[in-house]
């Protein structure tokens, strides 16, 4: 801790002589080795702390900075060790600047009366008329913000979460500012009631005003090159740059928002991507991401999604206002140009393509294509299930999560099948099922919320749905027996016996967090009547990711006792063996479908423009050299050799079995 002493005589008027001007050098201290070597041409007001300067900094091109003070106006300002602070042309103010800051060529930068950073700034998300308006903090997670935009008819919820997080902003409002160790503010403009955290940068700015940037060294955060942002959290590790402008935004971890992107009163949580196109009042949850202009995403709340271009939506009918809403759940896409008039939901892994205008539910037909057709929107459901480019998000999600792992905000499950989306798949069943018992099997076509249903597709929906489900309880299965101790029927039981009775009933998705919906009740119950902290709360949502797999086996045991019509304290291993092995055959048919999907991305139509100059003789000669062929795809080897180790996992399950059968 350093002990700080005033200025000497001797150095005052070294200071004076080097342009130094301050009108109570009294109100000046500085810490242990102190030299005035290094400070020049700065005014000094208020009360001023200051370490030593004896660094150089490495900037990118191997130029050298010393430490040091020259070309500012310093007003109220506790200056750590080696900070470097070079021309600030208007003045740096009521701000603690830690140790190895750098400051450069900023106009302005300072903390106006008492502010608290950002935190509690109400967001109207979903309605831009308000009514699930969201109060960000530091740590906001996707869960939490979740809660509170969704769960309104939880009052006493509502009202307890908002006092915790007024109790935060509170305890974070003050009057100065804090600037992070090692982190970088070059050539801003204006900075105002900003907190900047450690190693984050702020390089080129525009203007950032009643904001923080989260930033730690783990995961440092850049914010730059013509950004505005008002009102705004930055959570650790994201970049926000190239003229982007946000109002009343939270960006959560890993985000990259840029290339001119704009948003107003939104939420963006892990690993989004937002460039061109703009948001308004909208819930991103994780992995939402936008790349294209003339791209709106309005009013809507989504995740795992990807928005092609020029997808727009509408929540206003110029009646009682901008009021509507929609929701496009976990894994759904947007054609390019297509458009959705709220209000309308979307079910998980569902592709929209064309216009859509008449306020579309297909929430319990998962996997599905929304096609529009002669004015008319066309649902073929389960499609999705059988695409390459399915499986291939499935993949990539995991693979593309930037957060450095220790203490993530957003509880994110990367599963494609769970019991979210297999729920949903039998209840589908008992919809397309219904549709053609009231209509009868012969009818061409049939009506569902505001869509239409080709006969040829429900046939193929329900086949895909059903294949699905089996290969879900034939993972949940194999997962559990694979590794176990199995030597009879008895031991086989012991096995199956859930270790938990939680999971049973209707599992939900909360913004990356799948979740039985008894155990969120749960916990609103709890925050209702336990006085729990908002990090305790964070910390319940992680327990119950934490314990995904065993509430999911709970729920796949009981599905597996229906298949059965038995208790699982019934089933034998004969049971078993045959559920292993409709397992097998499901996963093989599966993979042979996304096997041929995958072929069409190498067909004779694929190859249209290549061979130079249209010449045919070299047409697939240059389609090879470009995109490479079909064997060799990477892809498709991982789809040939997902079938052979599925089939030899399904192979040595049963072979065990059948041993002590």
């Amino acid at each position: 801790m350093n002990i700080y002493r005033k200025l000497s005589n001797e150095e005052i008027k070294d200071l004076e002589d080097k342009g130094c001007r301050c009108k109570d050098w009294s109100l000046i201290s500085v810490g242990d080795g102190f030299s005035t070597v290094n400070i020049r041409n700065t005014n000094f007001s208020g009360e001023i702390f200051m370490g030593r300067f004896d660094k150089e900094f490495v900037l990118p091109g191997n130029v050298t900075r010393q430490s040091g003070i020259s070309n500012a106006t310093i007003h109220n300002c506790r200056i750590g060790d080696n900070v470097c602070i070079n021309q600030v042309r208007s003045y740096l103010a009521n701000y603690i600047i830690e140790d190895d800051v750098l400051i450069d060529n900023v106009d302005i930068m300072s903390v106006e009366n008492e502010t608290s950073f950002g935190n509690g700034a109400s967001l109207s998300v979903m309605c831009e008329m308000g009514g699930r308006n969201v109060k960000i903090f530091d740590h906001l997670s996707a869960q939490v913000a979740y809660v509170l935009a969704m769960y309104r008819d939880r009052n006493s919820t509502i009202d307890i979460l908002n006092q915790l997080i007024d109790d935060y902003s509170a305890s974070v409002t003050s009057s100065i500012g804090t600037i992070g160790k090692s982190s970088k503010i070059v050539s801003c403009k204006v900075i105002k009631n900003v907190k900047i955290g450690p190693f984050a940068t702020i390089d080129n700015v525009f203007r950032l005003q009643n904001g923080t940037v989260n930033s730690c060294q783990d995961a440092p955060t850049y914010v730059g090159l013509g950004v505005i942002a008002e009102d705004f959290i930055v959570s650790r590790g994201s970049k926000i740059s190239d003229s982007a402008l946000l109002i009343n935004c939270f960006v959560g971890e890993a985000c990259v928002l840029g290339k001119q992107y704009s948003a107003e009163n939104s939420l963006f949580f892990a690993n989004c991507v937002g460039y061109h196109g703009e948001a308004c009042s909208i819930f991103a949850g994780p992995f939402t991401v936008t790349h294209h202009k003339s791209t709106l995403l309005i009013a809507g709340q989504f995740s795992f999604m990807n928005a092609g271009s020029g997808s727009n939506q509408s929540n206003h009918l110029y009646k009682l206002g901008p009021v509507h809403q929609g929701i496009l759940e976990r894994g759904a896409k947007t054609a390019s140009d297509s458009y959705i008039m709220w209000p309308a939901k979307i079910g998980p892994f569902t592709v929209v393509t064309g216009r859509h205008t008449s306020n579309a539910d297909t929430s319990d037909l998962p996997f599905s294509y929304l096609l529009e057709n002669n004015d008319e929107s066309i649902l073929i459901p389960g499609i999705n299930l059988k695409s390459v480019g399915t499986i291939r998000d499935a993949q990539k999600w995991p693979q593309r999560d930037k957060r450095t792992k220790a203490n993530s905000l957003d509880c994110i499950n990367f599963n494609l099948l769970s019991p979210f989306t297999i729920h949903r798949m039998y209840k589908a069943l008992e919809i397309l099922d219904d549709l053609q018992n009231i209509s009868g099997t012969a009818s061409q076509w049939y009506a569902y919320r505001s869509t239409k249903i080709k006969n040829t597709s429900l046939n193929k929906g329900r086949n895909l749905y059903k294949i699905a489900i089996i290969k879900f309880l034939g993972n949940s299965l194999i997962s559990r027996i694979e590794n176990a101790d199995i030597k009879s029927n008895e031991d086989l039981i012991n096995v199956l016996k859930p270790d938990t009775e939680i999971g049973n009933g209707v599992w939900i998705d909360l913004a990356g967090l799948i979740s039985p919906k008894s155990e969120i009740q749960r916990l609103l119950d709890e925050i209702e009547t336990n006085n729990l902290s908002l990090e305790d709360i964070n910390t319940k949502f992680k327990e119950i990711h934490n314990n995904y797999y065993v509430f999911e086996w709970t729920w796949a045991l009981n599905r597996i006792e229906e298949y059965f019509d038995k208790h699982y304290s019934e089933i034998t291993i004969k049971d078993v063996i045959k559920l292993v092995m409709e397992w097998k055959k499901a996963v093989v048919s599966l993979d042979n479908m996304i096997y041929e999907d995958a072929k069409k991305e190498f067909d004779t139509l694929s190859k249209t423009g290549f061979g130079a100059d249209g010449e045919d003789d070299v047409c697939d000669l240059d389609f090879e050299s470009v995109r490479g062929n079909f064997e060799s795809n990477k892809f498709v080897k991982e789809v040939l050799c997902h079938i052979e180790k599925k089939t030899q996992l399904g192979d040595k399950i049963i072979d065990k079995l059948q041993k002590i059968h």
